[in-house]
């Protein structure tokens, strides 16, 4: 399959998932006008620490959540990773680089790329970008789930939520899993985000020539930075989303928020993680695009110490965080929203009988 052809396909369940917003907005906005007509006190009374972080029943829960997990964080990954893919990659090229970032440099890029190569070249790797990310996503939102359940009955919290540390550390959990299983893929994306289409004509011709000319070793350059900086990022993000959830729950007493403020508790979860820990992508990302760039990096210190000398500490470990700002909050919210809308359907779908095992 064409990477044209996967982008179509990524789009068209974009529109599908952002008819689900759509309908969801509308049945919550329909469901709270009813709720103060009629002032449902049960409903209102209902308990919403326990249904914020609870999972499906324990007896469904084993024989389809992992499943369900698997494929609404695969959907989730990719349909947010492609529709920031053109402000992702022109980050990833001014990481790389000793260009000074500037929003009017960013632009420039981004329209120098579209006049030469056309509208889809803003795309280019986002093929790699969808192998990475599809399993990436399913194995964090999927761990994730399995990493609550095992920490909630180590604490004793099992279907309630979970105390703040336990709630950061399945994040990091979930994050660092997903990591270390689909690593080799994010070194390709990097790569194809940074060369000229003449230079690796698809995946496959990736790994074949990092394996040929620099060695095997080289598709896990930069993995120890990948995992300090993903710790912190997932287990921030994870923590800020469900935290916000519980707290709207007990406020609102609405056990599940609408749409929109899915997106804004996403939104807020990806700005604080990836502010955190944006100096280890920074480092990432020099480690893994060395080759094509003719930069020498041995280990993360000296490769930090290196971006610090040459364009010191804002301008270097801190380079494009403000197209972060702007692409992170919008890849995280719609990720998250997407995760728990298709969850949430698939719940239903299998309380009507639908799905079978």
């Amino acid at each position: 399959m064409q990477w044209e052809d996967m982008l179509f396909i990524i789009m068209f369940l974009s529109h599908a998932v952002y008819c689900l917003v759509l309908t969801d907005c509308h049945r919550s906005w329909a469901s709270s006008r009813a709720h103060m007509a009629h002032t449902v006190q049960d409903h209102q009374m209902a308990q919403p620490q326990a249904a914020v972080l609870s999972l499906p029943p324990s007896g469904q829960a084993k024989r389809w959540t992992v499943w369900d997990s698997l494929l609404c964080g695969a959907l989730a990954g990719a349909v947010a990773k492609t529709v920031i893919a053109p402000l992702d990659r022109t980050k990833i090229i001014f990481q790389v680089s000793s260009q000074r970032f500037s929003a009017k440099e960013a632009f420039r890029l981004l329209y120098c790329t579209y006049m030469k190569d056309g509208f889809l070249s803003l795309w280019r790797g986002n093929s790699a970008t969808m192998v990475r990310v599809i399993p990436y996503a399913a194995i964090q939102f999927c761990s994730h789930d399995q990493y609550k359940r095992i920490l909630g009955g180590y604490y004793g919290f099992q279907g309630k939520a979970l105390t703040p540390f336990p709630r950061f550390l399945a994040g990091s959990l979930a994050g660092t899993t997903a990591a270390m299983l689909t690593y080799p893929l994010d070194m390709v994306r990097a790569r194809m985000a940074v060369t000229p289409r003449q230079m690796y004509s698809n995946i496959m011709h990736v790994f074949v020539r990092i394996t040929q000319e620099e060695g095997i070793k080289t598709l896990y350059r930069g993995f120890c930075p990948t995992i300090l900086g993903v710790i912190p990022y997932s287990g921030i993000t994870f923590f800020t989303y469900e935290t916000l959830k519980k707290l709207h729950a007990e406020r609102t007493r609405r056990s599940q928020p609408y749409s929109y403020e899915r997106l804004a508790f996403g939104a807020c979860a990806g700005l604080i993680g990836q502010s955190a820990s944006y100096p280890l992508d920074v480092v990432r990302r020099r480690m893994q695009t060395a080759g094509v760039t003719g930069q020498q990096y041995g280990s993360v210190l000296n490769t930090m110490k290196a971006i610090v000398v040459q364009e010191g500490v804002v301008r270097g470990l801190y380079k494009g965080l403000s197209m972060n700002w702007i692409k992170g909050p919008i890849a995280v919210g719609i990720s998250f929203t997407t995760f728990d809308l298709m969850h949430n359907f698939l719940h239903k779908m299998h309380q009507l009988g639908y799905f079978t095992h």
